[in-house]
């Protein structure tokens, strides 16, 4: 009787901590995954389209990885029905994809293409009908290689032309689409796109990048106005940044301390501060060369919400740093991963910049897969990964900051820039010879997650 007591005991105290260690995400949390126009569509020519700076990068020889293009990459232009019943059998209840700027407007100003612009209905209706909420990003790097022709993000006018093309959009989708982000990852344009060439345009030129980074926040500022302008209904205007906590490698360390601390306001302050705060950090606007006196003005527009795109942290110390570290992994892109760096990224933003409203737009890992004899892929790496993110943003939570929504990068394989095919971020396999999809172990348990709408912390 007393051993039969005994165990009895044991199951509700096991009970009660696995219900301890169980987080429940509010109910209204947003449980997606994302693509881009140019990394997915194919289509490159077709139905009135125009050449995009990736267009011309991809087809130069040596600028991506094995010769590869987005010419074709995953054929979503004709595919996309399938692929958002998939999201749909995923569980998913948002899906964040960007609109191919010249496929609606092929030289960036003047003439709209209806093809395009009717493309862009369907995707959105096919949304709706699946129950996925869409979140629409504007502008995913495929810039018009017209304007880059006159000079690209480097010409202030270009600003002014992606404000008439966001009012475009919002005029035409903003009855079905609430969430609209101007730009992701405008460091990725600035950094790889006109300094170390390694994306497109492929400039390498270190002034031209603080120009064009300013100009990016310009336009994400003109195009709010113009968005909420043109808006019939209420809309919510975001912008996605690319943003890492860097951490001393040595905490005890005061200069290290020191170089990290240096290194946040450099890197995050210098598009944190203008969006929230309408100032650069100290001696930032020196190097932008052509800072107008209501730039920031117009940068520092309200913001509904602010994306978190987070892959690893970055480490500083005085002394020499040997990757890669003991005791740590990394993933096929070479980066570090450490989930706990997320949490202390989202809170300290949350903290310093007046309790935006935050989502993790992206956030994934790149490791090879293979296909079991029975059609399985076990990606066991890529679903710790994500396992490991998803319970730090609910720590997050816990802890009184509030995350809305997390975006899985990405829905499936894809044309990853630069490194072409070689590399894959999808839960969802793409055998690119045939464009069969194959739902990786990552997805199953992220479909799970999802429509548990639960994470277990321990």
């Amino acid at each position: 009787m007393f051993h039969r007591f005994m165990s009895y005991l044991q199951e509700i105290v096991i009970r009660a901590m696995r219900h301890y260690n169980r987080f429940d995400f509010p109910s209204d949390f947003a449980w997606g995954t994302g693509t881009s126009a140019y990394q997915v569509e194919g289509a490159w020519d077709k139905d009135g389209k125009g050449e995009s700076i990736w267009d011309r990068f991809s087809h130069t020889p040596g600028k991506v990885k094995d010769g590869d293009t987005g010419d074709f990459a995953c054929d979503h232009y004709y595919r996309y029905p399938d692929d958002l019943l998939l999201a749909k059998k995923l569980n998913l209840n948002s899906y964040r994809f960007s609109i191919s700027w010249p496929r609606v407007q092929p030289d960036g100003r003047g003439e709209f293409n209806p093809k395009g612009l009717d493309f862009y209905d369907r995707v959105i209706d096919e949304c709706l009908k699946n129950g996925i909420t869409p979140f629409v990003t504007l502008y995913h790097w495929d810039l018009p290689q017209a304007l880059e022709d006159i000079g690209g993000w480097g010409n202030r006018d270009v600003c002014k032309y992606f404000a008439v093309y966001a009012a475009k959009c919002v005029e035409r989708y903003g009855d079905r689409v609430k969430f609209w982000t101007t730009f992701n990852e405008p460091w990725c344009t600035s950094f790889l796109g006109y300094e170390n060439g390694y994306h497109a345009p492929g400039k390498k030129d270190v002034q031209l990048a603080a120009r064009v980074a300013h100009n990016l926040l310009l336009a994400h500022g003109m195009a709010a106005i113009a968005m909420r302008t043109a808006a019939a209904k209420p809309i919510d205007v975001g912008i996605v940044l690319n943003l890492s906590i860097t951490e001393p490698m040595n905490a005890g360390d005061a200069n290290d301390c020191n170089l990290a601390e240096t290194a946040w306001r450099r890197e995050c302050g210098a598009y944190l501060d203008p969006l929230f705060r309408g100032t650069y950090p100290a001696d930032h606007a020196a190097k932008i060369g052509d800072l107008h006196d209501d730039d920031l003005k117009v940068i520092n527009q309200k913001l509904d919400f602010l994306g978190i795109n987070f892959y690893s942290r970055n480490l500083v110390s005085k002394s020499e740093i040997k990757h890669p570290l003991p005791n740590s992994s990394y993933t096929d892109m070479g980066w570090e991963v450490t989930p706990w760096s997320l949490r202390t990224l989202l809170t300290r933003i949350y903290n310093e910049y007046d309790k935006p409203k935050l989502y993790v737009t992206e956030n994934g890992a790149s490791y090879d897969d293979t296909v079991d004899a029975d059609g399985r892929i076990v990606d066991t790496k890529r679903l710790d990964y994500i396992r490991a993110h998803v319970k730090e943003v609910a720590l997050t939570i816990k802890s009184g900051v509030p995350i809305h929504g997390y975006f899985a990068w990405s829905l499936m394989d894809n044309f990853e820039w630069a490194e072409g095919y070689s590399r894959r971020f999808g839960i969802v396999h793409v055998d690119f010879a045939t464009q069969k999809r194959t739902v990786k172990d990552s997805g199953r348990w992220f479909a799970e997650t999802a429509n548990r709408n639960r994470v277990c912390l321990n």
